[in-house]
C-alpha cells in the first residue's frame, strides 16, 4: 500500500466535510453567531488543516492499486466520522464522547438514529451541520471525492466500481467517467425540487432544506423533536413519501426517466418488486391497525401506514406516529421492510431489493427445476440472464448479513439490552434505517442505551453503509501487512 497516495486522497474527503462546516458557520453568522459558532470554527480549522496537509507534502500520483482504493474508501468514511463529531464534542450538552461518535456515525451513514432528547434545543447552525452529514454521507464521501478527480484518472474508475454495488452498475449504462455525474445530478436535483415543494406545503426555508437533505440521503434527522408529526400536514407527509421512494430507486433509472422523458425505466422488475413490496406492506399494516382498534378511521390508518412502511423500507426513519404502540404484527412487517430496504444504486441501506428479488427468483427457479428435472432454466432479471455465480453472490451476502446481525444481537443481549430493542436496534442499525422498537421507536431515541450498546450499533451502521465486504478486506490487508 502507498501511504502517501492514500493520505492525499483521504485528505480530499476531509476537505469536503470542512466545506460543509464552513457552510454551517455561515448559518451561525446569519443567526448572530449562535452558541455553535466557536465549536464549528475550531472544527473547521482542524479539519481543513488536516485535510490540506497531504497536498502540501505529498506529491500527486496518477495511478493507484486496488488495495489502495479499498483503504481510501474505508479511511475516508472513518476519518469523516471522527472529524464530524468535533462540533458536537466541542458544543457539549448531551454530546458526551460516545454520544458525539454515535451521532456522527449515524449522520454520515444516513442511519438517522439519534441520542438527542431535545433536537430543538440545538442552535440552527449545529442542526444544519447535523443534516449536512446526511447530505455528505448519502451521496457518499467517496463519490464527492470523485467529482473533483480528473476524468482520465484510473483512480476514478476503480473507486466508482467499489463505491457502487455490483448489482447496480449495469443499470447505469454509462461509462464510469459519467456515472458520478449522473448520481450527483439526480441527487442534487431531488433535493432542490423537494425543498421547493416542502416550502409550498408550509415548511420554513430552513426546515425544508434540512428535511430535503435527510430525505434524499434516506437519513431521517429532523429539526423537530416530534419529527414529521410536528407539522401535522397530509401534504407534507405525501411529499415526503414520494421523495423517500424516489431516493430509494436506482439513480441511473431516475436519470433515464429524465433523459428519455418516459416512465419506461420504472418497468424494471426490481423497481416493480420494490414498489409492490411497499404496497403490500402498507395494506397489511393498515388492516392490522384498523382491526386492532389502534386507529378508528381508515384514512388515518392508511396514511400513517404508508408513511411508516415507506420510512422503514427506504431507511429514512422519519416518523408521523409512534410505532411503539402499534400491534406486534405491524411492527414485524416494519422490521422486514428495514431488512429488505430499497434498490442498489440509491442511498438506502439493508440487503437491497435487488438481492431479495434475485433470491425469490432463485427459489422459484429451484422449485420449477425440481418439478421438471430435465429442463434447463436460467435466472432472468428483466431482459438479462443472470449467471449462477451472481445469484450465489446475492444469497451469500444475505447469509453474511444475517451472521453479522446475529453476532450484534448476542453481544447486545449479553450487555443487558432488552431483547426487542436489541433485535430491532441491530437490524435497523445494520440496515441504516434508524428507529426500532421500545425506547428506540420512531418517536424515541438512543439516549438511554448503554455506551457499549451505542458503540455496537455504530459499528453495525458502518458495516451496513459499506456493505460489509470493504471493511473486512481492509482489515485483512492490515493484518497481512502487520505479519
Amino acid at each position: 500500500m502507498d501511504i502517501k497516495v492514500i493520505s492525499r486522497n483521504v485528505g480530499q474527503a476531509l476537505l469536503i466535510s470542512a466545506l460543509f462546516m464552513f457552510f454551517s458557520l455561515i448559518v451561525s453568522v446569519a443567526n448572530g453567531k449562535d452558541s455553535a459558532f466557536g465549536p464549528l470554527a475550531i472544527s473547521f480549522i482542524i479539519t481543513f488543516v488536516v485535510g490540506i496537509f497531504p497536498f502540501i507534502f505529498v506529491r500527486k500520483a496518477s495511478s493507484i492499486s486496488l488495495q489502495d482504493g479499498f483503504m481510501i474508501i474505508v479511511l475516508s468514511w472513518l476519518l469523516s466520522f471522527i472529524f464530524g463529531m468535533l462540533p458536537y464534542v466541542l458544543w457539549g450538552g448531551e454530546f458526551t464522547l460516545i454520544n458525539a461518535w454515535f451521532e456522527s456515525v449515524s449522520g454520515y451513514t444516513t442511519t438517522g438514529s439519534t441520542i438527542l432528547t431535545n433536537v430543538e434545543g440545538l442552535p440552527d447552525s449545529l442542526i444544519f451541520w447535523r443534516s449536512s452529514t446526511h447530505f455528505i454521507g448519502g451521496l457518499g464521501v467517496v463519490v464527492f471525492l470523485l467529482l473533483i478527480i480528473p476524468d482520465a484518472s484510473p483512480f476514478r474508475m476503480r473507486l466508482t466500481n467499489m463505491e457502487l454495488s455490483s448489482l447496480s452498475r449495469e443499470g447505469y449504462r454509462f461509462r464510469s467517467i459519467k456515472t458520478v455525474h449522473v448520481i450527483a445530478f439526480v441527487y442534487v436535483g431531488l433535493a432542490a425540487v423537494e425543498t421547493l415543494l416542502l416550502m409550498l406545503a408550509g415548511m420554513s426555508f430552513f426546515d425544508a432544506v434540512n428535511h430535503s437533505f435527510s430525505t434524499v440521503a434516506t437519513g431521517g434527522f429532523s429539526t423537530k423533536n416530534a419529527s414529521i408529526a410536528y407539522y401535522d400536514s397530509a401534504a407534507i407527509d405525501i411529499i415526503l413519501i414520494v421523495f423517500m421512494i424516489l431516493s430509494s430507486i436506482h439513480f441511473g433509472l431516475l436519470f433515464g426517466v429524465f433523459a428519455s422523458r418516459s416512465l419506461k425505466p420504472f418497468r424494471h422488475p426490481v423497481v416493480r418488486f420494490f414498489l409492490g413490496t411497499i404496497l403490500l406492506l402498507t395494506v397489511l399494516v393498515s388492516i392490522s391497525l384498523k382491526v386492532s382498534g389502534t386507529y378508528s378511521s381508515w384514512g388515518n390508518a392508511i396514511l400513517d401506514s404508508a408513511f411508516q412502511v415507506t420510512t422503514f423500507i427506504t431507511t429514512t426513519g422519519f416518523g408521523t406516529a409512534d410505532n411503539n404502540g402499534w400491534p406486534v404484527f405491524a411492527n414485524i412487517l416494519l422490521l422486514y421492510a428495514a431488512f429488505q430496504c430499497g434498490c442498489s444504486g440509491s442511498t438506502t441501506g439493508g440487503v437491497k431489493s435487488d438481492r431479495m428479488y434475485i433470491v425469490f427468483k432463485s427459489i422459484a427457479r429451484q422449485v420449477k427445476q425440481n418439478l421438471h428435472p430435465s429442463s434447463i432454466m436460467q435466472l432472468r432479471v428483466g431482459n438479462h440472464f443472470m449467471k449462477d455465480d451472481a445469484a450465489s453472490a446475492a444469497v451469500l451476502y444475505i447469509v453474511f448479513y444475517m451472521i453479522v446481525l446475529m453476532i450484534s444481537f448476542l453481544l447486545l443481549v449479553m450487555f443487558g439490552v432488552d431483547v426487542s430493542e436489541a433485535v430491532s436496534g441491530a437490524l435497523t442499525s445494520l440496515g441504516n434505517a434508524g428507529p426500532g422498537l421500545g425506547s428506540i421507536s420512531t418517536m424515541g431515541n438512543y439516549a438511554s442505551q448503554l455506551g457499549i450498546a451505542k458503540f455496537i450499533y455504530s459499528v453495525d451502521m458502518i458495516l451496513g453503509r459499506l456493505e460489509i465486504y470493504p471493511m473486512f478486506i481492509v482489515f485483512s490487508l492490515i493484518f497481512k501487512r502487520s505479519k
